[in-house]
């Protein structure tokens, strides 16, 4: 559906020349007798981010977004599986698509993967998981000065947390820094 450009506010997902875009900032700016919009917009495939100037008359074609909570059930060498919620349906996500946020993925957790029509643009975690501490070295009494020490988790995750974490314990981790928040 297509709209005038001047309706577009930041987070709305348009298309512009065939590519899909998330609005990040919007800007009406007046000169004179002239006026022109300029809108900062990321690309959902990609992830560039894109300047553009737009005449008041111009229109926008909206994008529907969906959102669906979906368990993962496991992965192999390919891709990572994951099961609606609802339906019971079944999607395979390339590794390559899943990049870095594989870190924080453990069979059973629901993620929001984001989608347009039947492409996959994203998956979206909670802001911190939790997960159990597979490998680490022990604790010395007394030791505060080098202020922690690195443990592997579950997923193959390192991060590094305090002398007196163990193996076996569950801890809490941020999914944006991939930092230690504490014990879960």
């Amino acid at each position: 559906m297509a709209i005038p450009i001047n309706e577009v506010k930041a987070g709305m997902a348009v298309e512009f020349d065939g590519q899909l875009y998330r609005c990040i900032e919007y800007h009406h700016q007046r000169a004179a007798q002239q006026s022109w919009i300029k809108i900062k917009l990321k690309n959902m495939r990609t992830g560039a981010i894109v300047d553009r100037s737009f005449k008041p008359g111009e229109k926008a074609e909206t994008a529907h977004i969906d959102y669906k909570p979906m368990q993962f059930l496991y992965a192999d060498g390919d891709a990572f599986h994951f099961m609606d919620q609802k339906s019971f349906e079944q999607i395979a996500i390339p590794v390559k698509k899943v990049g870095e946020t594989a870190r924080y993925l453990k069979e059973g957790f629901v993620v929001n993967i984001t989608f347009y029509g039947d492409e996959v643009l994203d998956l979206d975690l909670p802001a911190s998981v939790d997960l159990k501490v597979t490998d680490t070295s022990p604790g010395f009494k007394g030791d505060t000065v080098s202020g922690g020490k690195p443990a592997t988790l579950e997923t193959g995750l390192v991060v590094q947390v305090p002398f007196f974490v163990n193996v076996g314990d569950t801890l809490k981790v941020d999914t944006r820094e991939g930092k230690y928040l504490g014990r879960a």
